[in-house]
């Protein structure tokens, strides 16, 4: 089947005109520009508009027509995401409002001093949520791979900075060091669980009407460091509002012999898909996985 490559796409001038256009113009001018941006993918990006067109007609059932605008409204979305954290992370007069839903849960993971997990996925903006959860006032740390070419890499962060710390995955599983760390000292450890690379490990189970993989890591994660675990997600509301979502947290317990821990990571998972169906089914045009995600779309 076909698997996400762990690879971002974009030129580095590409996001030197947007930086340029948000500092000097802001943001409504930057999302003017973007539209002829999204137009240009939505025609001339076969391969990716074959992929999100199919996500719409099977899995939504929207018709013909409708699944076609529903193409550029995910691609006019997701530039828009883009702009909002750049223009965040760099200080941009660009100010947000937000919504929080149940971050009495991560609070209390805070005041409680037992740390926690949170598992989103790569739907709505979850890097605009580790500025959200600043009023936390506590240790954030994201988990994430090292997807952007060096060159956008380097000018992002000579633009932007971020106000949470990163845990790279890394080939020689270091990063299991710095989440242990991080987990023992009591931090907020965010991860997403929709994505695997082609040695992952990984198991099935529906999302959205049909079988999926999904990578067992971040629920193992769950199951091992015994601490508490909730499901999270950002979503964009409208030009300058999002709505954070976390569901109440629970302790996974790791016991008994390798089948029943893979029956435990098998139930967390599907706990995770049911939270992740019930927001993308609100939020339809903000599903940003764009490779064959379903086991039969990629044969």
């Amino acid at each position: 089947m076909a698997t996400w490559k762990g690879k971002t796409r974009g030129g580095l001038t590409g996001y030197k005109i947007f930086v340029a256009v948000l500092k000097y113009s802001g943001l409504t001018a930057a999302y003017f520009l973007l539209r002829f941006v999204a137009l240009y993918f939505f025609l001339f990006n076969p391969r990716s508009f074959s992929t999100i067109f199919r996500f719409y007609r099977k899995r939504f059932s929207y018709r013909f027509f409708k699944a076609v605008s529903y193409v550029y409204r995910n691609y006019y979305r997701f530039g828009q995401v883009l702009l909002d954290k750049i223009a965040v992370m760099a200080g941009f007069n660009a100010k947000f409002n937000f919504t929080f839903e149940g971050e009495e849960y991560l609070r209390k993971m805070v005041e409680e001093k037992t740390g926690g997990l949170l598992i989103s996925a790569h739907i709505g903006n979850f890097e605009m949520a580790g500025y959200m959860l600043e009023r936390l006032k506590t240790e954030i740390n994201v988990i994430m791979f090292d997807a952007e070419h060096e060159k956008i890499k380097d000018y992002l962060e000579s633009v932007a900075t971020r106000n949470y710390k990163i845990i790279v995955i890394r080939d020689d599983n270091s990063h299991i060091y710095e989440i242990n760390n991080a987990l023992h000292e009591k931090q907020i450890v965010c991860i997403h669980g929709d994505r695997y690379l082609k040695s992952s490990k990984k198991m099935k189970s529906e999302f959205l009407g049909e079988e999926a993989f999904f990578p067992t890591g971040p629920f193992y994660m769950a199951m091992k460091f015994n601490v508490p675990v909730s499901f999270v997600f950002a979503m964009k509301e409208d030009k300058k509002s999002y709505h954070f979502f976390a569901s109440p947290p629970r302790y996974y317990k790791q016991e008994g012999l390798q089948e029943k821990r893979d029956q435990t990571i098998l139930a967390i998972i599907k706990e995770y898909i049911g939270e992740m169906e019930k927001t993308i089914r609100k939020y339809p045009e903000q599903w940003f996985n764009y490779y064959n995600f379903w086991e039969k779309d990629g044969k």
